[in-house]
């Protein structure tokens, strides 16, 4: 029999939403003044009810740096749920859209590996219950329990992770464990390393070694450098996100920060001097992947407000989340 506590929530690892995060301005209180501080309605994953009609966002905050430090990475990511819902917190509500806040699973007593267990019951449950969950990160180790999360939901589909980012993740856990840099190794290790459905895009040649790319292509994983996310190039972005996106019934998609230049977000674990920029281009990339109808799961990761100015990094991911909820209401 299935040991119960696999399918609970351990209150030593979640906490529920706190409502002094989310403040800002008021201009009114008429449904086309509101900001989402005005509407956002805190949710405990214990004590879940279904979600009523349709694009009923779930935010759940993976307040985690514990991967990043066993990484060796710049630690500062645990902070970014917390400051993440500030600089949502001014942004006007969408149409159609209601949002919620679901607390945050956080790494107890530096036990990664059970939070990402935590974490994939939570995203379980908010999709069992008609959530889409948008995650915020917190270190790139998000992905393996996210994904596992939206997996163990859709078990009898093909589910894709399309996944922003400079690195591969695919780096084998070390004498200290799984970290930030692991958590696609993760997803194929429980998979027996079979082919997996995951497409990168922004991958660089100076942040990954020869065996990284080499274990890309026995997973026969697809890939977009970063060289050529470009307009002269987005008629071939447009048919490599289309065929990927066309394989799978269901995508997860996770944006790691520092797939960005550091111009645009400086604030992250580990900074990239030439990086994505937040242009038409990856506009137009984002809008291919919600066309598809197929987005089931968000994370925002690798936000580090211990490295931020001005908020930069912040700021960029709360307008990433406002131009993909958008998108996702249609």
């Amino acid at each position: 029999m299935e040991n119960r506590n696999t399918n609970m929530i351990d209150s030593n690892f979640y906490s529920t939403a706190n409502e002094g995060s989310w403040f800002a301005r008021i201009d009114g209180f008429d449904e086309n003044q509101l900001r989402w501080h005005q509407s956002v309605e805190a949710i405990d994953i214990r004590k879940l009810k279904r979600a009523e009609g349709q694009n009923n966002i779930a935010i759940l905050g993976f307040a985690s740096d514990e991967g990043v430090q066993r990484n060796k990475g710049r630690v500062g990511a645990a902070k970014a749920p917390e400051r993440i819902r500030r600089l949502c917190s001014s942004l006007p509500m969408i149409e159609g859209v209601k949002i919620y806040d679901a607390g945050d699973v956080s790494c107890y007593e530096e036990q990664l590996e059970k939070a990402q267990q935590q974490l994939a019951v939570a995203v379980g449950k908010l999709l069992s219950h008609g959530y889409t969950p948008l995650l915020l990160g917190g270190g790139h180790e998000i992905v393996y329990g996210h994904y596992k999360g939206v997996k163990q939901s859709f078990s009898s589909e093909k589910v894709g992770i399309i996944s922003f980012d400079a690195h591969f993740d695919l780096r084998k856990p070390d004498s200290k464990g799984v970290n930030s840099g692991t958590g696609f190794w993760q997803i194929a290790e429980a998979s027996n390393h079979a082919p997996l459905d995951y497409l990168a895009i922004g991958i660089q040649k100076a942040s990954n070694t020869r065996e990284l790319f080499e274990e890309a292509d026995k997973l026969q994983a697809s890939y977009i450098f970063d060289s050529e996310f470009n307009p002269t190039q987005i008629d071939y972005l447009r048919k490599k996100i289309a065929s990927f996106c066309d394989k799978v019934d269901k995508v997860y998609l996770t944006i790691d920060m520092d797939a960005f230049s550091s111009a645009y977000a400086p604030g992250v674990s580990a900074s990239n001097p030439k990086g994505l920029t937040p242009d038409f281009v990856f506009d137009d990339c984002l809008r291919g992947i919600f066309s598809t109808g197929k987005v089931v799961s968000i994370d925002v990761a690798e936000v580090n407000p211990n490295f931020d100015l001005d908020n930069r990094t912040s700021k960029l991911a709360a307008r990433l989340i406002s131009d993909m909820l958008n998108l996702l209401s249609g």
